[in-house]
């Protein structure tokens, strides 16, 4: 207790950051020895500014400590400190480690092998698909999907590896104890019960603009790569994977549509040299830590004998084989098939009903990953 009571009032200090506290610990050896330094000593540290000095002079009191540390209990979470057993060795290696992590959920979660996922907020039905579908997939093999709970890939991410059973974790830009965006309040809930919230904020702290480049070093850092499909040109889903580079983590990106401004940062990765993922073994090639469950062919042609299997007639196969990922209009299904739009109409229902085809607003259809 006496050791987080430290760590805790170093880190709820005003204007000491991060950095400033690693700096700090480092040179003195433990959180306690830092609060036991005088003004003087603090300012000899290399790279600690007297300001951050200054701040420890003004620093908590006990009883605020105590108070966070009361809060924690009652709200059902965990504060893990950066000397803790539970905190995780790749994020404890990065440049500026937070010191201190909120947690809610399975803590194990963070033991686990873990993939990030992020990507556009607004992202396009066939970016969300991609999303689900590649989680999905490795929360089957025990790798736990790392995302920020933000709309979009964010969110299709943390689904697809709740869907498998799988583990994930959710990175806050704020307080653990607020939810973000609103419309996430299910999945939040859900997370909480079946993977792990993390936030480095205290409790209380409001999402504001600058909190979410810092929590993207925490998405990369807890990951052994970071996967990014739909990313504009100017995306904070760049940031992450510049981060990704600089900590020495695997980058990779799904390409889009070739004219889709949701693509165009994915596609300027591709160029840099991130590696092209189409499917979850071309992350296995690159992440020897993890096994390949298998081989692509097998899992392929699986997923090939399953949908032809369900086609009952030659028009429903003429329809289904001419949607693709991407969505179409239902004028251009019926020109393209010359069915009557009825006919066309009834089978594209039935498609639906088998699980195959998903529907999108303004009349427009797509195929349904396997």
């Amino acid at each position: 207790m006496a050791n987080l009571e430290a760590w805790l009032t170093l880190h709820l200090t005003p204007g000491l950051g991060p950095a400033a506290c690693k700096r700090l610990t480092d040179f003195f050896g433990s959180p306690q020895k830092v609060l036991e330094a005088g003004r003087q000593a603090l300012c000899q540290v290399p790279g600690v500014k007297k300001s951050s000095a200054e701040a420890l002079a003004q620093r908590p009191s006990k009883k605020e400590v105590e108070k966070e540390i009361n809060e924690a209990a009652a709200k059902g979470v965990s504060i893990i400190t950066w000397e803790d057993a539970e905190y995780p060795d790749l994020l404890r290696n990065i440049h500026t480690p937070p010191m201190v992590l909120y947690t809610k959920g399975l803590v194990e979660c963070l033991s686990s092998p873990c993939l990030a996922i992020v990507g556009a907020r607004a992202a396009t039905s066939y970016g969300r698909q991609v999303s689900e579908n590649m989680a999905y997939q490795l929360a089957q093999h025990d790798i736990a999907i790392v995302s920020g709970l933000a709309l979009g890939i964010d969110a299709a991410s943390h689904n697809g590896a709740l869907n498998a059973n799988g583990r994930t974790i959710a990175v806050l830009g704020c307080g653990i104890d607020v939810v973000y965006p609103r419309q996430n309040q299910a999945l939040y809930e859900k997370i909480a019960q079946n993977g792990l919230l993390v936030s480095e904020y205290p409790f209380g702290t409001q999402p504001e603009s600058f909190r979410f480049p810092a929590r993207n070093r925490i998405i990369s850092g807890l990951s052994l790569g970071v996967l990014v499909v739909e990313a504009a040109r100017h995306s904070g889903s760049l940031i992450t994977a510049e981060l990704a580079l600089e900590q020495g983590r695997e980058v990779f990106a799904v390409p889009g549509m070739v004219h889709s401004p949701k693509s165009e940062g994915t596609h300027r990765l591709l160029k840099e040299g991130a590696k092209l993922v189409q499917h979850v073994d071309d992350i296995f090639e690159e992440l020897p830590l993890i096994a390949s469950p298998g081989s692509q062919d097998e899992e392929q042609q699986a997923s090939q004998n399953s949908a032809p299997g369900q086609i009952s007639n030659p028009e429903e196969k003429q329809v289904f084989s001419f949607l693709e990922v991407y969505p179409k209009p239902i004028d251009e299904i019926i020109s393209a098939t010359g069915l009557a739009p009825s006919t066309v109409n009834e089978l594209l229902l039935l498609l639906e009903l088998k699980g195959m085809v998903e529907t999108l607003p303004g009349k427009q259809y797509q195929k349904k990953m396997q």
